[in-house]
């Protein structure tokens, strides 16, 4: 450095500070903290106290990894302000030489620390929350200086402890404890006053050496331990409890703010090895089974689902039934009745008597190809806060939380999900990872113990849930997951980018998807098998003729009499049902399948029922006799009005079921004697939109928005710090000037081009400042560029409270 050249002055203040940083660091800074722009600041004074205010200090440090957080730490525990060294001194390790920089630049960056390595400073609120407390223990375990934990002291009572220690006597308490404190910060002169201690004295020290910093002890004290009170290494806090000085406890530990180090993040480690080919593989095959669940749920729900609880949300009986029909657990069953709610594909149908069905969008995603159905259901996954893993549970006032309830949204949910896909993205092809040490790795990078557990289990609900949805197979991230996320990670100023991985992963997939089958096996055991999936015209026939019996990699049907007179109600003939059996078999047709059809059909419609409330019609009269002969039928309160026909006061659903029960196979009739075929009604919900995600605190800004914010705040700054010819006001906000001298400096400016600092209040009444430079004056508008928002705008001369001339060199 040349003799003329003059070192920059230290920063006095966080603004001073965030005044020297460039504007690429002011938008890391704005990203990091995307409350700090709700709403954008008007200059950076007014930044920086937005940016160590309580709120916002505890959401950044809650955000910061362990090791930035424990660096935080040991600055809120050194003496203020440090040096950079004095913070290396207080955290020694291998491997804190790479990481201590970083972590010192990240929590500069994020304004929590600010000051040149000479003069490091913790924001004053994040040290009100680090610093020790007994009410909010370090997690350094150091307890408070020598100069606090003996501030209530008499002035006798420390002179006597400098004397016990050593040291000479002073005129004044403060003198005395600075005597203290360098005594307890002089490796030497500490280590000559500890030789002296009795053993029992220093077995006190190393029990409450890494904290908590406080102990009990008695009216009378052992000798040992009243040689400790009196040199102040045990002091007094409250009548019986002692504790142990910050500055001793350094020195007994060796300098160090922390017992243990964790400088560098847990690596995630592989549990297993699998062929990528094959995770590729059993992930698409789940991720088929998964387009299949959904669709059996919503066909389960198809003629209106379960009733909305008062409180919102499917009842826990609701729950079971559903679980059942889907052949899975409750806990299984609550996410794919969330995924397909996130999705957009189920709701509440709105009604008086409120159900769930089946939205609108859910015939348009059935129409889909299976590959973008699957993606639909993974990106609404990806983004959704609502968490099924907590169905079961019990919210803040203990109230059971339901599937479909309230109070099931965590906006944290939808990071943790990006963030565990993405540890495991970074595994080689194939690996398995071990679930403790994804955990281990997400406990690291946010060790608040606000969130630790949820995080914890959003972490372990992920993985299942990946596994479920076709995401990972055999624990492994598939290729078509990893495009997937790849996908969903774009910025939305990146929608080509993210359009492209989308494509990639819907053709990664698409290939080892199975193909519909149009075709099934028929067994002489009267079922039909389905060795894969079935084509949606096929599969939705069979499942009328047929019911079924198990699913697997091959679907099982049976068929009854039941299933075939369910056929013969919809309006299909025998017939009809010969002739697609014979359409759709790769087998021939077995004989006791014929035989079963013809038997139904034979007697399906033979007995006729209308509404008297009912009755019964049948040219054979001797088959109503066998009827009213049968005890079976004694419930149903049957009578004789004609040879041909029988009446009762059942309605006519109840008496079709009772004839049924008794093994015949009756038909409904309309009023014109028609026969009635019925049909399932699919009930659908109004248009509805996807829930839509909470939030997980204020939008990470674009960078559209970082700029503009960033422009405003530098001319709020030009307009709040640049020398003027005429003084604001009193209060320094906004200058203060009649309309005549207004217009009158404001058509001087014109002509001159000079730059001006305005006062100016919106329709709104929202007061902020400006810098402009007036261009022309009339009609009683100002037209000027405006620095604040790099444009040129038009402004009317009555809401300019006043105006205030730049000096020349300050514009």
């Amino acid at each position: 450095m040349s003799p003329n050249e003059q070192t920059p002055a230290a920063p006095r203040s966080l603004a001073e500070a965030l005044r020297g940083r460039d504007d690429d660091s002011l938008a890391r800074l704005l990203r990091a903290r995307p409350d700090l722009l709700s709403p954008v600041p008007n200059d950076l004074t007014q930044l920086a106290t937005r940016a160590g205010t309580r709120a916002s200090v505890v959401r950044a440090l809650d955000r910061l990894d362990r090791f930035t957080q424990q660096v935080a730490q040991a600055l809120a525990v050194a003496p203020e302000p440090a040096t950079y060294d004095a913070l290396a001194a207080l955290l020694p390790g291998p491997d804190t030489g790479e990481t201590l920089p970083r972590a010192v630049a990240d929590l500069r960056e994020q304004a929590l620390v600010w000051g040149g390595d000479d003069q490091l400073r913790l924001v004053r609120t994040a040290r009100e929350l680090l610093v020790p407390t007994p009410q909010h223990p370090s997690p350094t375990g150091l307890g408070p200086t020598v100069a606090e934990a003996t501030s209530g002291m008499s002035p006798g009572r420390v002179q006597e402890i400098v004397a016990a220690a050593g040291l000479p006597s002073t005129h004044d308490p403060v003198s005395a404890l600075a005597a203290l404190t360098a005594l307890f910060t002089d490796p030497e002169r500490m280590s000559a006053l500890l030789d002296d201690a009795p053993a029992e004295a220093i077995d006190v020290l190393n029990r409450l050496v890494w904290g908590p910093p406080y102990g009990q002890v008695t009216a009378r004290p052992a000798a040992h331990l009243r040689w400790l009170l009196d040199r102040a290494l045990l002091v007094p806090t409250t009548p019986g409890t002692v504790v142990l000085p910050r500055e001793a406890a350094l020195h007994l530990r060796g300098g160090r703010a922390h017992r243990t180090l964790e400088p560098l993040p847990p690596e995630v480690a592989a549990r297993a090895e699998h062929r990528p080919q094959v995770v590729d593989a059993t992930a698409a095959a789940q991720a088929y089974t998964a387009l299949d669940t959904v669709e059996e749920l919503l066909k389960d729900w198809d003629e209106g689902g379960p009733a909305v609880l008062r409180a919102g949300g499917l009842s826990v009986r609701d729950l079971k039934r559903t679980a059942a029909a889907l052949d899975t657990d409750e806990q299984t069953a609550a996410f794919w009745v969330e995924l397909a709610y996130a999705a957009g594909l189920l709701a509440s149908d709105g009604e008086a008597d409120e159900r769930y069905a089946a939205t609108p969008a859910h015939d348009e995603w059935l129409e889909r190809p299976p590959v973008e159905r699957w993606t639909r259901l993974a990106t609404a996954w990806l983004a959704a806060t609502r968490t099924s893993g907590l169905v079961g549970g019990r919210d803040g006032k203990d109230r059971t939380l339901s599937a479909l309830g309230p109070h099931l949204d965590r906006s944290a949910a939808p990071e943790v999900r990006r963030h565990v896909l993405g540890l495991l993205a970074a595994l080689p092809e194939g690996a398995e990872p071990d679930p403790e040490s994804v955990t281990a790795r997400l406990t690291w990078e946010r060790p608040s113990p606000a969130t630790l557990d949820l995080r914890t289990r959003l972490a372990r609900w992920t993985l299942a849930e990946a596994e479920l949805l076709g995401f990972t197979g055999r624990g492994a991230l598939a290729a078509h997951g990893r495009a997937l996320l790849t996908a969903h990670a774009e910025a939305p100023d990146a929608s080509a980018e993210a359009s492209v991985a989308l494509a990639r992963a819907e053709k990664l997939l698409g290939p080892l998807l199975p193909d519909p089958l149009d075709h099934v096996l028929l067994q002489a055991d009267l079922t039909a098998v389905a060795p894969g999936p079935l084509e949606r015209p096929l599969g939705e026939a069979l499942s009328v003729l047929a019911d079924v019996e198990s699913k697997g990699g091959a679907t099982v049907y049976r068929f009854t009499p039941g299933s075939v007179r369910r056929a013969l109600d919809a309006g299909r003939t025998a017939s009809d049902l010969h002739a697609f059996l014979t359409a759709h078999s790769r087998t021939p047709v077995p004989q006791p399948l014929t035989y079963l059809i013809d038997d139904v059909a034979r007697r399906h419609g033979h007995l006729r029922i209308g509404a008297a409330s009912a009755y019964v019609r049948c040219d054979d009269d001797t088959v109503l006799g066998e009827i009213l002969a049968d005890k079976r039928s004694a419930g149903l309160r049957l009578r004789r009005l004609a040879p041909t026909v029988l009446a009762t006061q059942a309605d006519p659903g109840t008496l079709l079921e009772g004839l049924r029960a008794m093994g015949f196979a009756p038909a409904a009739e309309t009023a014109e004697g028609d026969v009635l075929i019925t049909r399932a009604h699919a009930h659908r919900t109004p248009p509805r939109t996807a829930p839509e995600p909470v939030p997980d605190g204020p939008p990470l800004p674009d960078g559209t928005l970082l700029g503009a914010a960033i422009r405003a705040i530098r001319a709020g700054d030009a307009a709040a710090t640049t020398p003027r010819k005429q003084a604001p006001a009193a209060n320094g906000e906004l200058p203060r000037t009649s309309s005549a001298d207004t217009l009158a400096t404001m058509q001087a400016a014109v002509l001159t081009g000079d730059t001006l600092w305005i006062g100016y209040v919106n329709a709104e009444g929202s007061a902020s400042q400006r810098v402009i430079a007036p261009i022309r004056v009339e009609g009683g508008f100002v037209t000027a560029y405006d620095h604040t928002a790099d444009e040129v705008r038009t402004y009317p001369l009555h809401r300019v409270t006043g105006v205030a001339e730049l000096e020349p060199d300050g514009g």
